[in-house]
């Protein structure tokens, strides 16, 4: 989404980003009027990170290098690329899981408005039981996309966009006051609006639905969406009065099939293709986003950072404290910068949301 776009959806919502500080006590979570009302300037005037947050100091002392002119290490504006993975990086994938995923299993099982086929019902009975057993295998990813794709199959873009955002109005099971759509961590919308303001390009890179993030994420200033893709048709592409690969008057462009999953090496391929240009600042939360990292860090002309969410908060969060150990055991390793959700954010999602128990 462009500044622009940005900047009307706060304006519309009427909140400054002291009104918001204010209201937010009284309320029960960010609305997604309040999370694109939050601003943090070129200075870094960050409200929900701790003050003596490592890893803040590591990002502020590396945007303030880049962009200073005078710096040897000075990056011209449109070299300025940042990639965010989604999921467990910038918003919730814990309650139970990623919410791309839940929006298929309650399309295929749970929508008193659509019937499913009875082999999109059976894939989305065993997505929702792997989900259950977190035992979500590649196997069991391959069937939500195939299944994905026939369940919101024949869809326009904006009957899609309008099936999603009614599906953000959902309440988020594992917590208290919180919605599907405002399920992104406060911290990190302050790392995109600071950055945003320091004239980065913001570039989602995720392996969820690029249509689905596209409207999740729409109160940002996001450049680009990078997604596990479905095809988009004509209506009338299967050959109706032979024409199959035109777009005529009076057509419309629907979803189809699905086309590839947006993991691992794939983010590098889409990045390649999309971007043109090696990115020159990461954030990721586990190895799946280690590629994507990787392709930003290594052999680049410019000096580049990459940040690691680790979700160490069993408090506020449903935290691992193993896999949180054992990702900043390979941050150190290989030099990224670990960002603890315990011990570097104030908060996650607002004071008023609870973990349930």
């Amino acid at each position: 989404m462009k500044a622009k776009k940005f900047l009307t959806a706060a304006i519309a919502g009427l909140f400054s980003f002291g009104v918001m500080t204010a209201d937010m006590s009284d309320s029960q979570a960010a609305t997604r009027a309040e999370l694109a009302s939050i601003s943090v300037g070129k200075s870094g005037k960050f409200q929900y990170w701790a003050k003596n947050s490592p890893a803040k100091a590591a990002l502020v002392e590396y945007v303030k290098d880049v962009t200073n002119p005078r710096s040897k290490n000075f990056i011209p504006v449109e070299d300025r690329i940042a990639v965010f993975d989604v999921d467990g990086t910038i918003a919730c994938e814990t309650a139970p899981f990623c919410f791309d995923f839940m929006m298929f299993i309650h399309r295929a099982l749970d929508d008193p408005d659509y019937r499913a086929a009875p082999e999109d019902r059976s894939n989305a009975e065993d997505v929702r039981a792997a989900i259950d057993a977190h035992k979500v295998t590649n196997d069991i990813r391959r069937k939500h996309c195939l299944s994905n794709a026939n369940v919101f199959g024949g869809m326009t873009l904006d009957e899609y966009a309008d099936y999603t955002r009614n599906y953000l109005e959902t309440p988020v099971d594992g917590f208290t006051n919180l919605k599907v759509g405002e399920i992104f961590y406060l911290p990190m919308v302050e790392v995109i609006s600071y950055l945003h303001a320091n004239r980065f390009k913001i570039v989602l890179v995720t392996g969820a639905d690029r249509q689905y993030t596209r409207v999740i994420s729409e109160i940002f200033p996001v450049d680009n969406v990078i997604g596990t893709d479905y095809q988009f048709v004509a209506a009338d592409q299967d050959g109706k009065d032979g024409m199959d690969y035109i777009f005529a008057p009076g057509d419309k462009i629907v979803r189809g099939e699905f086309v590839s999953k947006n993991i691992n090496m794939n983010k590098v391929s889409a990045m390649a293709r999309e971007l043109g240009k090696q990115p020159v600042l990461a954030f990721g939360n586990s190895m799946g986003d280690s590629s994507m990292i990787f392709y930003t860090t290594v052999d680049n002309k410019y000096r580049t950072e990459a940040f690691m969410v680790l979700c160490d908060d069993l408090e506020r969060e449903f935290g691992n404290q193993k896999k949180a150990d054992e990702m900043r055991r390979k941050s150190e390793r290989y030099g990224w910068t670990p960002i603890s959700m315990r011990d570097d954010w104030t908060t996650i999602y607002g004071d008023k949301v609870q973990r349930r128990q």
